[in-house]
């Protein structure tokens, strides 16, 4: 018997939460409740960082399916990561979604700074896809189906 009921977001740390927002409304997630900041006894206990404070925000895809939280530290300071990660290196990878037209999308992060990680490679006749290197190095993956 499984004890896990949904899948419920995947977290992303980052630096400039405004500019990670920006990108991921972009590609068509939606803002869900309020940017809020959290602290406290309750945030200590459960991050294991004593005097922690976080801004957060909630997206959801169009679908209302899992959700993604960008969190931004106030205190302490952002731990560096590696901007320039690749697939192979240990750790969350890449955050992917399905889209409608793959190619006017990466037309679109490309307009906004945001280029191809590798090439647009086809998986028999069923998907298309790319990985962006969005803000931050977080690689998005993007992937249509066409078959």
């Amino acid at each position: 018997m499984s004890h896990i009921r949904r899948f419920d977001h995947v977290g992303i740390t980052v630096a400039d939460l405004d500019r990670a927002t920006k990108f991921f409304v972009g590609l068509g997630l939606e803002v869900e409740g309020t940017r809020m900041f959290v602290e406290g006894e309750f945030l200590d206990t459960v991050i294991g960082i004593p005097d922690s404070r976080t801004e957060i925000v909630m997206l959801r895809p169009p679908d209302g399916g899992t959700r993604l939280e960008l969190s931004s530290f106030v205190r302490p300071d952002h731990a560096p990561g590696s901007p320039a990660a690749m697939a192979n290196e240990l750790g969350l990878r890449n955050v992917a979604f399905e889209v409608d037209d793959l190619l006017e999308v990466i037309d679109r992060m490309a307009a906004d700074g945001h280029g191809l990680v590798g090439s647009i490679g086809q998986y028999e006749h069923v998907w298309r896809m790319a990985y962006v290197r969005g803000p931050e190095g977080i690689i998005v993956s993007l992937a249509e189906r066409i078959g």
